[in-house]
């Protein structure tokens, strides 16, 4: 009943614009927040389609007591997703009209000449583009387990393990239970698009991290070496910190800001599950920070992923958030150039990563290219991941070096990546950038460009 209720308040925040997905399901009391935006998500990817079945078996009309909004994440799950596993009272309500509501779907189907659910989503929401599209990806928590005892794991469970993966047409072509290991990096393993994880021991144990491809990349391209201080400037809910733990194998220190209790509260739950120490979280925004503070004098790397329009996570959010005013982006644009030229002013700084899932101009290599100017030749685009497919927009001389990702492309949700370095003594610690995408190691290898293999390690822990 909590679910199903929590996500009908979102949806009807969402219509009386009182926030975005990911804010309104954050401060909603629900203690499952993965759950609920999942559920809030698909329900709003199947929206109009919802709509139509309502309004044939017309069940708002039998049901006076049924708020729209909750009718809506009811039926979701009852025709499209997992069942009604709770609810209550609405379970029983909905199951009553069941009959009907199935006859519907089904004279819909008819109607549209088609014989699957996805295609009676429009081609924006079913196609190349779509969420639908993107594979599930599941990064493997280094500081738990191994790649290949993972995949063991998934084989045992009856999955096809097709070894590395040659081109992202391979991924494409992922279905059923079968899976691959990333062809760009080396601790992400890729399976069927939605492919559900959430109740599998390896999730709920924090030995796999279900993140999006494009969202692994921040981390990866910050590259710590083990050992150093590193700022997660905008940090929950904690993906990128965990990762950044596992690359770091727990060696130094990491501090994590971010504004919101409820969702650094979540984070440290997170973080905990995953294995991760050496962490300190703060409540604070990051633009309050002092760089001069001898607590983060020692601070070498910063990974900066601020709030932004979110454009990129288009097919997962309503069309209202996917398209925000010119003075909206003006206005996120502004924050970011700030955050970005505070982040480059911590004194120890070597490396910067500044990412956002946008797709638009104005956050992406504009901020990045009017913050460069800003700081004159202090600091330097690092060509990270030459064999990266999608190049930043040439919006200035080497914008280039910047990193795009989309669904159509690289079958990711939507971001943008760039690599700052502080030029003289930061030349030294570009070496050891990871590996171009044509030479990613393969599983058991070093993540350095350079370095020698790793033996196989067999953790057995989590195998019952």
């Amino acid at each position: 009943m909590a679910l199903y209720s929590a996500a009908a308040a979102v949806l009807e925040g969402l219509e009386r614009g009182a926030g975005g997905v990911k804010a309104l399901v954050f401060q909603s009391r629900f203690p499952h927040v993965r759950q609920l935006y999942a559920l809030v998500s698909e329900t709003l990817r199947y929206s109009p389609v919802l709509e139509e079945v309502l309004a044939g078996a017309a069940l708002l009309q039998a049901e006076k007591k049924l708020s729209p909004q909750l009718a809506k994440v009811l039926v979701y799950d009852l025709l499209f997703g997992k069942g009604l596993k709770c609810g209550g009272r609405w379970k029983a309500l909905a199951r009553r009209h069941r009959a009907r509501l199935e006859a519907e779907l089904a004279r819909l189907k008819v109607r549209r000449k088609v014989s699957r659910n996805e295609e009676l989503l429009a081609p924006a929401q079913a196609g190349g583009p779509g969420a639908s599209q993107v594979p599930r990806y599941v990064r493997v928590n280094t500081l738990k387990t191994c790649v290949d005892d993972v995949i063991d794991f998934f084989r045992r469970e009856g999955y096809s393990y097709l070894g590395k993966a040659a081109s992202v047409e391979e991924l494409r072509s992922l279905s059923g239970k079968k899976f691959l290991l990333d062809l760009h990096l080396p601790e992400l393993l890729v399976f069927p698009p939605q492919t559900d994880f959430h109740d599998n021991v390896l999730y709920t144990s924090g030995h796999i991290i279900l993140q999006d491809k494009a969202s692994c990349l921040p981390a990866f391209l910050l590259s710590p070496a083990a050992g150093s201080h590193v700022i997660d400037a905008c940090a929950a809910p904690g993906n990128k910190t965990s990762h950044l733990a596992a690359i770091l194998k727990n060696k130094g220190q990491i501090f994590a800001f971010d504004v919101d209790t409820k969702r650094l509260a979540t984070m440290s739950t997170m973080l905990m599950r995953a294995g991760v120490t050496g962490f300190q979280l703060a409540q604070q925004d990051f633009l309050t920070v002092d760089p001069g503070d001898p607590k983060y004098s020692k601070v070498a790397y910063i990974l900066l992923d601020p709030s932004c329009s979110g454009s990129g996570m288009v097919n997962r959010v309503p069309v209202a958030e996917a398209a925000p005013s010119a003075e909206r982006l003006q206005a996120l644009a502004g924050f970011q150039r700030k955050v970005l030229s505070h982040g480059l002013s911590f004194p120890a700084l070597q490396r910067l990563v500044y990412s956002t899932c946008s797709l638009h101009r104005e956050e992406n290599e504009d901020v990045v290219g009017a913050v460069l100017q800003e700081w004159g030749s202090a600091f330097r685009l690092v060509d990270a991941f030459p064999g990266w497919p999608c190049r930043g927009l040439a919006a200035f001389p080497g914008a280039e070096s910047c990193l795009r990702a989309s669904a159509a492309d690289t079958l990711t949700h939507g971001f943008f990546v760039a690599v700052l370095e502080r030029r003289g003594d930061g030349a030294a610690a570009s070496r050891s950038l990871p590996a171009a995408a044509g030479d990613t190691p393969q599983h058991g290898e070093g993540r350095e460009a350079g370095a020698a293999p790793r033996k196989r390690k067999r953790k057995k822990q989590w195998v019952k």
